[in-house]
């Protein structure tokens, strides 16, 4: 299959930020043509200029992407704005960027030169490392791959205005020939000089209005625009494997160049001709079959003529229908190194909505063209697209001769789904860089998600999974249906209290620990329901019950599923309960969460040591049903759970022969077992003392069955694969082996649950807690038990109604804690399908200005050896003496969307918690600020000097000059004593303080 597939779309082009906003200019025949921005100027822009112009172009959020304020300040802006477009095209491709990190995907940049760098390479008294890395045109690709970690080719392509479809020819043959799997194609162009106009009007193919008019009669030359867009592309049918949302279907491309023509600037009617066969050639299609084709068309009188005779030849040959023609410089004006990928967005979304868009200016065709004779047709309405395949051309020519050409199919159609399948529960993930933009994504999802029609949310959810993860704060949220999932985003959004609740940062790997309850937790009934909702655990209880079912005699699954209350007989409670258990910890095996550490109580065990590794299935089905039978025979009893410590009760005990302690639960939590009698006259002497009592449900064997074991026959068992609380010892087993000895043990002493949850918790830190049984008594005792603070306590099937919300409820916590699910365990496979979501709404808080800096002729400021100039390019002024001021920072949409600083002490930079002048950290922040041209209050001992701050070795050098000019003492530094230290702010201090004697004073 020599296709690929174009699974991701994003794009800025005058009057449309974003895929919809394009998409609507379009059907309704905007014109994007305006004055100059805001902000935008200089010697030659003045108030007649017209053009399609970016409004905020110089809007970047440099924290997302660890860059620092300078070196953002010093980057082309259309660098910046190939960056946030390809996070979001990545996002709409149905995939994290985060996901794609070391993977071999490409970046193809088509872009006509860089307008930043002719605006400031030229003042040699400002040059800095930055701004020549932010003037290259290359580092328009290579800032992608960089920033995003892909590890495949990476290429910067300047053809002129045929830059970004030969950036796209590229990159299918790179996937092709299997260069690469998934790539990146795009073109960029900002308007910052008027330099390329002039030429234009010198040429004579400027239109005074500002306006492109394509095959228009009024025609009269090229009006110049911003643009910016990328597409995800990706071979068919690894895209349909992947249930990736295809847009459409690239079918075959060519590139070639006029050669030796009418003189180099020249179009060639023979070399467009040829490239649109070529093309057809490479796609297998005749031009008969090409539905409707966006051209080149830039509206110059020469360039349409001959755009329309080269086109003629290939198309005036039978047909049934004239082949539609338009083109997206009518709407937008001539992007120039985008305009190729304009024409092509505008292409696939013609395909994909099944409609293409009205031709501007087609009420006044240019006779002249003979459009109808050369088989075409301006579009003066929308065109419905006919059922079936459409195949459509893209046309794009460079000033210099290089020409390329794209057809284009529509998306194969889906296999339909024989059923719609039910709604079902699913977790709605987000994720931004700070709390301030998870605020705003929510808000964002929530507006998007109110807009569609009510429907399933599981899809939703799906895509979610898949695109909105990777960021460190996190958020989640279970729903059934969109709009109880918009409603939920909303809420979040406008409340902090329920953002909180919803919401966490994973700032270290999850870890996970199990707790299984033991007999006196069962219930009839319980999981019944999500029995009928998971396929998954479905399957596990099954598999449970067939290792049961021979030393039983009957089904454990079936009564439970009755809700036969006989489930709260010795014989079946454990058998129960261990079916449940298993079939919950095998459930969420499926879905990535894996415990870290277990613990079980009493009875639970058994299930506990099957998660650890220590017994198989089957020989923790035997020891179960022994050990049920056992208690069978034994006189029935009674439990009796007391809120005292093993303390207060002891006289108690002493009192009653006949009262035994069955487990230390907590400080102030115990249980007591005997005959019916014997507990109640307990009960009533404890009450007297103040001490709450409760009778556990269902009659327990007394005393407790003995070596069950025995009964069982032999067991093999092995060492715990990881961390191992035992109830019955109170204690960590580490790497002892438990023999038949052990399970015969629960005659001899009570369950120490409580000191085998603190030794856990101190081993292992966990930061979830799940409980795998229908109450939540075991994480109730563990909320008592005084727990560290962060400790999440998590209830997947919390009692006979629990149903798949429930555990994706548990999941979702899950994930806030910083565990990466393995999320198509948990939706059927009609729900995981792509759907589009609000791209990833990027902070509008910084502008970096776009002008030239003003320059004093002839000034060249002296510079100390090995030192650099502190400003990147002029829009960081120097603030002498001193570290260099910050750029301006005017808030464009409110003070909510200001730029984190991160959480630092209520004590001043510098300064110790104790309120003492700490010199040597002193000056490492100011060396810091001044590099990195970060506002004061973002920069403290904390800040990590490469995750937080974006430096990078030529920075670091900058940083070891600064340090050295603040503390001449510090001149001895090494490269080699510093680069170990440069974990954060605080442990370079540290190393300056100790290397030069630098103290704290008070």
């Amino acid at each position: 299959m020599n296709a690929v597939a174009v699974v991701g779309l994003d794009c800025v082009f005058p009057a449309a930020h974003g895929i919809e906003a394009y998409w609507e200019l379009l059907m309704r025949g905007g014109d994007a043509i305006g004055p100059l921005p805001a902000g935008r100027g200089g010697e030659g822009f003045d108030d007649t200029v017209r053009g399609g112009f970016v409004a905020d172009a110089d809007v970047f959020d440099n924290d997302f992407f660890t860059i620092a304020p300078r070196e953002a300040a010093a980057m082309d802006p259309q660098q910046r704005l190939l960056l946030q477009c390809a996070w979001r095209a990545l996002e709409d491709s149905g995939r994290s960027p985060r996901a794609l990190a070391g993977s071999d995907t490409g970046v193809f940049v088509g872009v006509m030169g860089s307008e930043w760098a002719q605006l400031h390479m030229g003042d040699l008294a400002r040059i800095t490392p930055q701004l020549g890395a932010g003037s290259s045109t290359g580092m328009t690709a290579n800032r992608i791959s960089y920033h995003l970690d892909l590890k495949g080719p990476s290429l910067a392509v300047d053809t002129a205005c045929s830059s970004s479809l030969v950036a796209v020819h590229l990159a299918v043959n790179a996937l092709l020939s299997g260069e690469c799997s998934t790539a990146l194609a795009a073109g960029v162009n900002l308007v910052l000089t008027p330099a390329l106009g002039m030429v234009y009007q010198q040429m004579g193919l400027k239109a005074p209005d500002g306006r492109c008019k394509p095959f228009s009669a009024d025609a009269d030359g090229i009006g110049r625009s911003d643009g910016a867009g990328v597409v995800v592309l990706r071979r068919l049918q690894d895209a349909l494997a992947d249930g990736q949302r295809v847009y459409a279907v690239i079918r075959g491309t060519a590139v070639n160049q006029d050669g030796r023509s009418n003189g180099v600037t020249a179009p060639s009617r023979w070399s467009q001709q040829a490239v649109v066969a070529a093309a057809h050639r490479r796609a297998g299609v005749g031009a008969d079959q090409v539905r409707f084709l966006e051209a080149h068309g830039t509206g110059t009188a020469l360039g349409d003529i001959i755009e329309c005779a080269a086109l003629g030849e290939v198309y005036a040959g039978p047909r049934d229908t004239p082949c539609a023609l338009g083109s997206v410089k009518g709407n937008i004006g001539h992007t120039e190194g985008a305009a190729g990928i304009a024409g092509l967005i505008k292409t696939a979304l013609a395909l994909h909505h099944r409609i293409v868009p009205a031709s501007p200016f087609a009420a006044r065709e240019n006779p002249r063209l003979r459009l109808a004779e050369r088989g075409l047709a301006l579009l003066k309405a929308p065109l419905r697209l006919p059922p079936g395949e459409v195949l459509a051309g893209v046309s794009s020519f460079g000033m210099g001769g290089t020409n390329a050409h794209a057809v284009l199919a529509s998306a194969p159609r889906p296999p339909h789904a024989a059923t719609r399948a039910a709604h079902a529960a699913g977790v709605f993930t987000l994720s931004a860089d700070t709390p301030e933009a998870l605020r705003r994504n929510l808000a964002a999802q929530a507006e998007a998600l109110a807009r569609r029609p009510r429907g399933d949310a599981a899809p939703v959810c799906w895509t979610s999974n898949q695109t909105k993860t990777g960021l460190p704060y996190r958020a989640a949220f279970t729903a059934r249906d969109t709009a109880q999932l918009a409603d939920a985003l909303r809420t979040a959004a406008d409340d902090e209290q329920t953002r909180a609740r919803v919401s966490d940062r994973a700032l270290r790997p999850a870890a996970v620990a199990f707790l299984y309850p033991g007999q006196g937790c069962q219930q009839p009934g319980m999981t019944a329901a999500l029995y009928r909702e998971s396929a998954a655990y479905r399957r596990h209880l099954d598999d449970a019950d067939d290792a049961l079912r021979p030393h039983t005699g009957a089904s454990v699954r079936d009564l439970i599923l009755t809700e036969d209350p006989a489930v709260n007989r010795a014989r079946w409670a454990t058998p129960a309960l261990f079916a449940v258990a298993h079939a919950l910890t095998q459930t969420l095996a499926d879905l990535g969460v894996v415990p870290d550490a277990v613990l079980g109580h009493g009875t639970g065990e058994y299930a506990a040591a099957v998660a650890a590794g220590v017994l198989s299935l089957p020989d923790a089905a035997r020891l179960t049903a022994a050990h049920a039978a056992a208690a069978e025979q034994l006189p029935g009893g009674a439990l009796l759970a007391v809120r005292g410590g093993e303390e207060e009760i002891a006289d108690v005990l002493a009192a009653h022969p006949g009262l035994l302690l069955a487990a230390v639960d907590g400080p102030h939590d115990t249980v007591v077992s005997g005959t019916a009698d014997v507990l109640e006259h307990a009960a009533k002497q404890l009450a007297a003392r103040g001490l709450h009592t409760r009778r556990l449900p269902g009659p327990h064997p007394c005393p407790a069955p003995a070596a069950p074991a025995a009964a069982a026959g032999p067991v093999t068992a092995g060492p715990a694969r990881i961390a191992w609380a035992s109830a019955r010892l109170g204690r960590m087993l580490g790497e002892e082996i438990v023999d038949a000895a052990y399970w015969a043990q629960p005659a001899k002493a009570p369950v120490r649950f409580a000191d085998a949850l603190s030794a856990l918790v101190a081993e292992t830190a966990p930061t979830c807690l799940v409980e795998l049984g229908p109450t939540g008594h075991l994480l109730r005792l563990a909320q008592r038990a005084g727990l560290p603070a962060g400790i999440r306590l998590l209830h997947p099937a919390p009692g006979p109604a629990a149903t798949a919300t429930d555990l994706a409820e548990a999941v979702a916590g899950l994930y806030l804690s910083g565990v990466e699910p393995r999320w198509e365990a948990l939706y059927e496979p009609a729900h995981r399908r792509t759907e589009r979501l609000a791209p990833y709404v990027f902070s509008r808080a910084r502008r970096f200005p776009q002008t030239a800096p003003a320059h004093t002729p002839g000034h060249t400021p002296a510079q100390a050896p090995g030192h650099t100039p502190a400003q990147a390019s002029g829009q960081i002024p120097a603030q002498a003496p001193g570290p260099a001021a910050g750029p301006a920072v005017p808030d464009a949409a409110g003070p909510s969307d200001a730029p984190a600083a991160r959480p630092h002490p209520s004590h001043g930079p510098g300064e110790t918690a104790a309120g003492r002048h700490d010199a040597a950290l002193c000056a490492v922040i100011d060396a810091v600020v001044e590099v990195g041209a970060y506002p004061r209050e973002q920069v403290d001992a904390a800040a990590r000097i490469y995750e937080d701050l974006g430096f990078d070795s030529v920075m670091i050098m900058q940083l070891k000059d600064r340090i050295e000019q603040r503390l001449p003492q510090a001149a001895g530094i090494t490269m080699q004593q510093l680069l170990p230290a440069l974990r954060s702010v605080g442990t370079l201090a540290v190393l300056v303080r100790e290397l030069t004697g630098t103290g704290v004073t008070v």
